[in-house]
């Protein structure tokens, strides 16, 4: 199985048109992702190889049914494609649009808070995953995002990340060990994300052929220590973890918008320690991380 994508996803794309839009969609295409259509205002029915373009949700839902929407527009936009998708009916909303100013990340996350749309919660509405993320990937089934499918092969391993770079290099790790992932779910690294390591921990914990997850955090917000209550109070699972930041100083944003520390609040010590404290294994790099997740799977390989 796999976790919010798979081969049922029909995917529609905010910004199709545009020139990261186009060469990301039609990769998702090419790895086998049923691509259904696009979105961008002004220029319905147009296409892109293909595949249809509408300028409005509306008009896609009703003409090509799209259960997920891909956000690649720009991020005076993002925040309003994303409630539009939402007001059409899209069940999962994918933001990849970085830069979305923290307002109007939080009229978004209340907005769809008020609307019922509460991530976490099955049959609650629509799902938004990030923004400022690199998107999913259910491996040998659906990839939705930027994510480079080819370092992956499928398997057992659920992947949550706040960082998309790290999401990659553990996930190669596994593989390359031998181990292959159920699905790759990066969250995105802003303030004020759609869902949260909590909600994807829950769906890993419900999918059956996930049988253990590997968890990537970074300094900055309390997510992870979010993560640790849930996880001992939850999980049947093995969780491993790394946290990205154990030599960044106090007081410096690192990267991503929500990875700031202060005092010691929020360093990769404290969230290391809030794991471990739940009995949590944290690797001090992403190569630790992987080879403790080796380590707990037992060696035995998983064929892709």
């Amino acid at each position: 199985m796999s976790v919010l994508i798979d081969e049922s996803t029909r995917l529609c794309v905010a910004g199709i048109t545009g020139r990261e839009g186009t060469f990301h969609t039609l990769n998702n295409r090419n790895y086998g992702t049923n691509v259904v259509g696009g979105v961008t205002p002004g220029k319905g029915g147009q296409d892109v190889e293909g595949i249809p373009v509408f300028d409005s949700w509306a008009d896609a839902v009703s003409q090509v049914q799209p259960n997920t929407a891909m956000i690649f527009v720009p991020p005076r936009f993002a925040a309003d494609a994303i409630l539009e998708a939402a007001a059409a009916g899209v069940e999962l909303v994918v933001a990849i649009t970085e830069g979305i100013p923290a307002h109007d990340e939080l009229r978004v996350y209340n907005t769809l808070k008020r609307d019922g749309h509460t991530a976490g919660t099955a049959g609650s509405g629509t799902r938004l995953i990030g923004p400022n993320c690199p998107g999913i990937l259910s491996p040998g089934k659906a990839n939705v995002g930027i994510i480079p499918a080819s370092f992956f092969k499928q398997g057992n391993v659920g992947v949550v990340s706040r960082s998309g770079t790290l999401t990659y290099q553990i996930g190669n790790e596994i593989a390359r060990a031998g181990f292959g992932c159920s699905s790759i779910v990066g969250i995105g690294g802003d303030p004020v994300p759609g869902s949260s390591f909590v909600d994807v921990l829950e769906l890993f914990e419900a999918d059956d052929d996930t049988e253990l997850v590997v968890l990537s955090g970074e300094i900055g917000g309390s997510a992870e220590e979010e993560a640790a209550e849930y996880i001992a109070e939850n999980m049947s699972k093995p969780v491993v973890a790394y946290i990205a930041g154990f030599t960044a100083p106090a007081g410096k944003q690192m990267g991503h918008a929500g990875a700031i520390v202060s005092g010691s609040s929020g360093t990769a010590a404290a969230k290391a320690q809030a794991l471990e404290a739940k009995g949590v294994r944290v690797g001090r790099t992403p190569t630790e991380a992987a080879a403790i997740a080796v380590e707990v799977l037992g060696g035995a390989s998983v064929s892709a």
